[in-house]
């Protein structure tokens, strides 16, 4: 595996964008243009990181190492995010997809109280390049068999793990989507309510977690509260082709500590 500085370096560029905010409901609230540039400097001994967005100050920041909340994987993809959930503190993480042109960021932000308090999405490309984008995700989008491969790598920096996933996803004679996820010998099974845009796996009342559908083939998968002593995760997922999907999983132990990043990527059958 590469450094990971050096998948760091993976972002290099200028990537002109948006960042569009949503309410925990889904409902689109702002849209601000942004322009972001990621310089080496000192023969890539340091990166300059510039954030221009209209109506708001720049933000620079430097980075000569990575670490804390955040990891990178080999194509460049990245997760940065608090390292642990505590009592009455907000709460939340980025997942960050990096195909060829393009970037696709989501953050998911809680109170706290840890309700599900909003969603950034940021869609970026390189400057000078197509900015084609993916419609909305829908789910028809979502429908039948997808056989991916896993790689999981860890906070402590051991060595990735990799293995092959399948996902089956389906409707029942009533509406219901019915979601069949395979991996290392295990199934989970669940379903959920679909109500236009959002999914919502409601089977246990007090773990409800919900499914945004989103611009550009994103979807975000939050649980609606994030609660003491229990594990966790956050996911984004990006369609990036119709038959190609990837999908990050921000996973967190049941003492609040962050343990991994997993990065699926996944082919419809």
């Amino acid at each position: 595996m590469k450094s990971q500085w050096k998948c760091f370096l993976q972002n290099l560029g200028i990537w002109e964008g948006s960042f569009t905010n949503f309410s925990p409901q889904g409902t689109l609230l702002n849209d601000t243009s942004s322009r972001l540039s990621l310089e080496s400097l000192n023969n890539n001994q340091t990166v300059r990181l510039t954030l221009s967005r209209s109506g708001k100050d720049d933000v620079i920041r430097e980075f000569s190492s990575v670490g804390g909340g955040l990891l990178f994987f080999e194509n460049g993809s990245f997760s940065e995010g608090l390292i642990q959930l505590g009592p009455f503190s907000e709460f939340g993480g980025e997942l960050a997809f990096v195909h060829e042109n393009r970037r696709l960021r989501l953050v998911q932000l809680f109170d706290k109280n840890g309700h599900l308090n909003g969603l950034t999405l940021i869609r970026e490309h390189l400057a000078g390049t197509p900015a084609a984008e993916r419609p909305p995700l829908q789910i028809n989008d979502l429908l039948g068999e997808w056989q991916g491969q896993a790689v999981t790598i860890y906070r402590d920096l051991r060595s990735p793990d990799i293995y092959s996933t399948t996902l089956k996803i389906q409707l029942d004679d009533a509406g219901r989507l019915i979601q069949s996820t395979s991996f290392r010998e295990r199934t989970i099974t669940s379903t959920a309510t679909i109500k236009g845009y959002i999914v919502l796996f409601d089977q246990d009342p007090e773990k409800q977690v919900q499914v945004l559908l989103l611009p550009d083939g994103a979807s975000a998968t939050s649980p609606l509260k994030v609660q003491l002593r229990q594990p966790l995760f956050l996911e984004a997922g990006w369609l990036i082709q119709p038959n190609l999907r990837q999908r990050m999983i921000r996973s967190y132990n049941e003492k609040g500590e962050w343990v991994s990043l997993t990065l699926v990527t996944e082919e419809k059958a």
